[in-house]
Parts: C-alpha cells; sequence; structure tokens
C-alpha cells in the first residue's frame, strides 16, 4: 500500500496508521479519494455517523473469510480482557475457548494475528469516527452537529479502551507512561510515520477533550434507541474516565449525572428465563446488538458469535454454540461463587456445586439381569436436574448437554446469566436465540463508580452508598470488615459486572494480582497461576506491522507465559 496515499483516503477506508494485513481490503483499489467525493455521496454523513455505532457488532471485521469465533466487534473484547484475570474460567484449550488470552503467553505477541485483531478493530473504529469529524469540521453546522457529537463520544470511548489495554502503568502511578497513538481527523500520512505513543497524560487529556465536545454537541439530542450515545452516556464515559484517573470529585459528579432517568435492574429482569441481559431496560444505558440478517448470525452457523460464545440454554437440536454444544463454556470462578451468599440473587445466576453433588449420588438403575440401564438410570439424573434447576432455568436439558459436552462434565459454575432470544425457537435455532442484545453501559456500573469515589473522598458516605446498592442484591448484605473499602467496591463490581468486560480494567487499575491456584479452584491445570502483581500479559502488545512503519511507536514487551502452576493459595 502507498503510503502517500491522500489523508482523507487512509481516514474512510483504513487505519491512518496504514496497518498491513487482513484490512486491506477496505481501501479503495485506486487508493485515492477526495473529500468531496465522500461527501457527494448520497446520504453520506449520515451513513459515516451510523457507522461509528453500527459496525459494533454483527460483522466479520478482522477476516471474513476465515470466521474467526472470536471475530465478532466489540463485544468480544469483554471475553478477551475477562479470560486474563481470574473470574472468568476457560475449560479447553483450543482456540475457540479464547485460549491465547486465557493462557496468556507468545500468542500475544507483535508478530502473532491475535495482537493485530485490537489494533485493526479499534484503529477502525476510530477511523470512522474520524471521518465524520473530518466532515463535519471544527464548527459543525446544525446538520452536523449530533453526527460530530456521537462521534467525538465514540471515538473517546474506543481511546479510553486502548490507553487501559496498553498502558503499562496506571495514569496515577505514571503520567508519562506510553499508550498508543492517537490519530484524529487532522493526522496526515507523513505524520503517522513518526507517531510516538502517547503518554497516560496526553491521551487521558485528548479523551476528556472528546468527551467535553460530546457534551456540548448532544446536550439536546434524543436518541431513536440505545445502540447510540446521547448525553447521558457522555456523563457515563467521563465517569469512567474520571475513575481512572482518579479525580474522585469529578468521577462521583458524572456518575450521578449519568443515573437520571435509570433504574437498576430487578431480581425479576436480572434473572428472566428469558429475556436476562439480552433485552434493553430501563438499567442500559448503552448497548449494541446481534440482527438476523448479521454475517455473524447468517454465516458459519451463527457460532462467530457473542452468543455461541456465552449463551448455555440451546439445544442439542441446533447443534451450534461453542458455549453450549462443543464443550467450552464460560464459568464464574470457584473462590467467587463461594463468596456470593446464597441470599445474595445474583447467585442464581450461576449454577451451584451442589447440583454435581446430587447428580453423583444418584444411583445407577439395573435392569431384571443386573445389568445398568443406562436409559433408565439418565432418566434418574434428568429427574434431579429438571428439580434442581425448576427456579433458573426452562431448559435443563440444554444445561444438561452442556456439562456433558464440557470435558469435566460438571455444571458447577455454569453462567445462566446471558438468556438466549426468542423463548423456545431460540433455544432450538441459534439463528433466533444468538440475535441478542449487549449492554456496554448500565446504570449498575454507575452507581458503583459514585460509591468507590465518594468513599475516596469520605469512607462513610461511599460505605452508605455501596451498602444501599448491595441490599438491593441481597438483603442480608453486610460489609466485609476484613477488606478495605475499595475491596469491597471491587468485589461488588466483581459480581454484578461479570462478564461485561471490566476485569482486566479493574485489576490494572486498583494493581491487583490474579488468584488461579487454590483448594478447590476449578481453573485448568497448567493454567493456575497466582501473582501479587498486575501481571506483563494484561499490558498488551502493539503489532509488529505498526511498529515497522512508525518508527517512533514502540511496544510492551512480548509476555512470558508462567512455566508451573503456583503453589495454592490458603484464604
Amino acid at each position: 500500500m502507498n503510503k502517500h496515499i491522500k489523508l482523507v483516503a487512509a481516514l474512510i477506508f483504513g487505519t491512518s496508521l496504514l496497518s498491513t494485513g487482513c484490512l486491506d481490503e477496505t481501501f479503495p483499489q485506486q487508493g485515492t479519494v477526495t473529500v468531496d467525493q465522500a461527501v457527494e455521496a448520497p446520504n453520506s454523513f449520515d451513513n459515516f455517523v451510523t457507522a461509528c455505532t453500527s459496525t459494533l457488532s454483527g460483522e466479520f471485521i478482522y477476516d471474513a473469510a476465515k470466521m474467526s469465533p472470536y471475530d465478532y466487534g466489540y463485544t468480544s473484547f469483554f471475553l478477551q480482557r475477562d479470560v486474563m484475570g481470574q473470574d472468568v474460567v476457560c475449560e479447553g484449550t483450543d482456540y475457540e475457548h479464547y485460549s491465547t488470552w486465557y493462557t496468556c503467553g507468545v500468542g500475544l505477541g507483535p508478530t502473532s494475528g491475535i495482537c493485530q485483531i485490537p489494533w485493526s478493530l479499534y484503529y477502525k473504529w476510530i477511523k470512522n469516527c474520524n471521518v465524520v469529524l473530518s466532515i463535519a469540521g471544527k464548527e459543525p453546522s446544525a446538520d452536523h452537529k449530533v453526527g460530530a457529537g456521537i462521534a467525538h463520544a465514540m471515538r473517546a470511548m474506543f481511546y479510553m479502551d486502548l490507553a487501559r489495554m496498553y498502558a503499562p502503568q496506571t495514569y496515577v502511578r505514571n503520567h508519562e507512561a506510553l499508550t498508543v497513538p492517537i490519530i484524529s481527523e487532522e493526522t496526515s500520512v507523513e505524520q503517522a510515520t513518526n507517531n510516538r505513543n502517547a503518554t497516560n497524560e496526553k491521551i487521558w487529556s485528548f479523551i476528556l477533550d472528546d468527551l467535553n465536545a460530546a457534551e456540548t454537541l448532544l446536550a439536546d439530542y434524543q436518541r431513536p434507541d440505545k445502540t447510540t450515545p446521547d448525553l447521558s452516556v457522555v456523563y457515563g464515559l467521563k465517569a469512567r474516565a474520571y475513575l481512572t484517573m482518579e479525580q474522585w470529585g469529578d468521577a462521583e459528579k458524572y456518575a450521578k449525572l449519568a443515573q437520571k432517568g435509570y433504574t437498576a435492574m430487578t431480581e425479576a429482569q436480572y434473572l428472566d428465563h428469558d429475556t436476562g441481559f439480552n433485552t434493553p431496560n430501563d438499567a442500559w444505558m448503552f448497548m449494541t446488538e446481534f440482527d438476523s440478517e448479521d454475517p455473524n448470525i447468517t454465516e458459519n452457523d451463527g457460532d462467530s458469535s457473542w452468543g455461541s460464545q456465552m449463551i448455555l440454554e440451546i439445544t442439542s437440536e441446533s447443534g451450534c454454540g461453542y458455549a453450549a454444544n462443543y464443550g467450552t463454556p464460560k464459568r464464574i470462578d470457584a473462590h467467587l461463587l463461594e463468596t456470593i451468599p446464597q441470599s445474595d440473587w445474583r447467585r442464581k445466576c450461576f449454577i451451584d456445586p451442589e447440583l454435581d453433588e446430587l447428580v453423583a449420588a444418584v444411583d445407577p438403575v439395573e435392569d431384571s439381569e443386573g445389568e445398568v440401564d443406562e436409559e433408565a438410570t439418565h432418566e434418574a439424573i434428568m429427574k434431579v436436574v429438571v428439580d434442581y434447576l425448576k427456579d433458573v432455568s426452562d431448559y435443563p436439558d440444554a444445561l444438561y448437554n452442556t456439562a456433558v459436552a464440557a470435558p469435566s462434565g460438571l455444571f458447577s459454575g455454569l453462567s445462566l446469566k446471558f438468556r438466549a432470544a426468542g423463548g423456545q425457537a431460540g433455544h432450538d435455532n441459534v439463528k433466533i436465540g444468538f440475535c441478542v442484545a449487549v449492554p456496554l453501559m448500565r446504570v449498575e456500573e454507575m452507581i458503583l463508580i459514585e460509591a468507590e469515589a465518594a468513599g475516596m473522598q469520605e469512607e462513610a458516605r461511599g460505605k452508605a452508598l455501596l451498602e444501599s446498592f448491595a441490599k438491593t442484591r441481597d438483603p442480608q448484605y453486610t460489609y466485609n470488615t476484613l477488606q478495605s473499602f475499595r475491596d469491597n467496591v471491587w468485589w461488588q463490581r466483581r459480581v454484578e459486572l461479570w462478564g461485561e468486560g471490566f476485569a482486566t480494567f479493574d485489576i490494572k487499575r486498583l494493581e491487583k494480582g490474579i488468584t488461579r491456584s487454590y483448594a478447590g479452584t476449578n481453573h485448568p491445570e497448567g493454567y493456575r497461576w497466582n501473582t501479587d502483581v498486575v501481571p506483563d500479559w494484561m499490558n498488551l502488545c502493539i503489532v509488529q506491522t505498526e511498529t515497522n512503519y512508525n518508527q517512533a511507536c514502540v511496544s510492551n514487551p512480548t509476555p512470558i507465559q508462567p512455566t508451573e502452576d503456583s503453589p495454592e493459595k490458603v484464604w
């Protein structure tokens, strides 16, 4: 690719960083286009604005030809980040099961294809925002005002993710720690060839500038649905930014502003057997969704999708779903599950270890000749399973198949948080069941940010806010006096936001280690690692094609996988 391609071609049809690889086909064949040509296309500006959010889900963005199981957009990064820690357990080590991120070794290094996935996708999304802002100009007209506001908000969200994924040290620990290069609508191709990684100080200032612009431009915007950011989402993004920067007063202020007009999910909504975490409600602030016409649903039997990885109640009739039918379900960490009291109704999102004990206690049924009657024994087991799961699932047969297909053969820790869409039809047909909405921001996150920020200014005030929220989930909740205030908040975040992409971000900003090795762990042997500090694999590497092209850009070191399991931690 000619690196002297005109700026707008780089902005519109590919990343301005001109990374080579799987996204080359997004450039025009002649390699040139003008702003006028882009603007003159029918509904061009609105289409570019729509692209800022519509491409987050449903398409093969990284490599359409291979139809990778994890190539389905923004929500795939939830799992990439979460399995790097301890709270989401991967069973099996095949590539469909996010094993590269879970096993955390050289596969995350700068020469691997995996390394290019976040780099390519995030800068493609940033490119979409830059196109809009390039057309809108510094002083957007009335017709361009809202579009520019959406682009500013989305670009801030993308850079916020990148800063947290790539920075080896937190903003508070080191303002000068390097993150990623900033590409804006004003960056020329020549500048991109010598574009140093922005420091924490610079990139968070850039993010806040975008959010300040979005706050002004979207002040009066009434969005058509929750797939588009509005002012409340801008406030929520500001709350996230100030939380990371530990500017507690502003974090509290914007988290509180973001909550206006929303209410936390009730037990009924959270645990609904048909609409749980697949349908927007009054708690959801921002979301993405999969549609029946999306390539991720229509191709590869729907297996390259969020639903294939996270939805377990898919019957064997469908024959599909990596988590449900192919033996690679995501489980909650056994110790985290153990710490959730039975009085906390969020525990019902996960199957209790007690079911495995009950199944194991079922005596084989013998026929008249004293031989094991396998069919009758299976019926006896299913009777136990159906009776145990009757209050948490309408599809116990599907969950039985999920457990049996997994290497461990166990029910314990299987997640019921994310349900299939479409009722019975969706459980039998993944092209219906996997057409779900996924939350990108919920009011519960804002409530917990407000509590943490308040408590870091005045602990008693933060503790009161935390207890007030916790008791909506567990009427018998008691504050854990053996932990610090922030650890109490972190525990609530780990349970409330499980599987929603926050694990790595929280571990890094709180400067925590991880614990996978302990008595009773459900992490597979070979990956039972304990660390006292943030593991190096949580600092993503920049793909080598970028550092080859951009001479000023530097990468984090290739992570080193531990060579053996850690000694068991004693709690």
